[in-house]
């Protein structure tokens, strides 16, 4: 029963870094085609700047954001710093730098126990996926450019 358990550990694992692999050489073909990452960097500012994602609940919601929760900014800046690092010919490893340094300081470091890592990083995980989701919803629905 533990050596069940070691291989579907190593197969997710596996799977993870083929998924991370393919999407690292899809990554490479936009990044260095000049016109893709400035379409693509155009589409993400007209998301976030032009308030398409501004429904009740959301991230992006100014109004009715409570100040003394800063968690509910954070999301937003890591695809901040992200966006402004996309430039044409950027290498990827800048790019999980960034995210490197971001779930530093805003999921590892805060974090005084175990407990609490497992809460910031779910916690993280579940807004993350909710922006993605929710700016590539976005961006279909828009016809974006870049998408696809």
């Amino acid at each position: 029963s533990s050596s069940l358990t070691e291989v579907t550990v190593f197969i997710k694992r596996l799977g993870r870094k083929i998924d991370l692999s393919n999407m690292a050489k899809i990554m490479r073909t936009v990044l260095n085609s000049n016109s893709k990452v400035t379409v693509l960097r155009s589409d993400l500012h007209a998301v976030i700047n032009q308030g398409f994602l501004d429904v009740p609940g959301n991230l992006f919601q100014t109004k009715s954001r409570n100040p003394e929760e800063p968690q509910n900014d954070i999301e937003l800046k890591c695809l901040n710093d992200l966006m402004s690092l996309l430039a044409p010919s950027t290498d990827i490893q800048v790019l999980l730098n960034c995210v490197s340094s971001n779930l530093q300081a805003f999921v590892i470091q805060p974090s005084r126990s175990k407990e609490e890592f497992r809460k910031l990083a779910s916690d993280f995980q579940l807004r993350w996926n909710f922006l993605l989701s929710a700016v590539s919803k976005v961006m279909t629905l828009n016809y974006a450019d870049s998408f696809g």
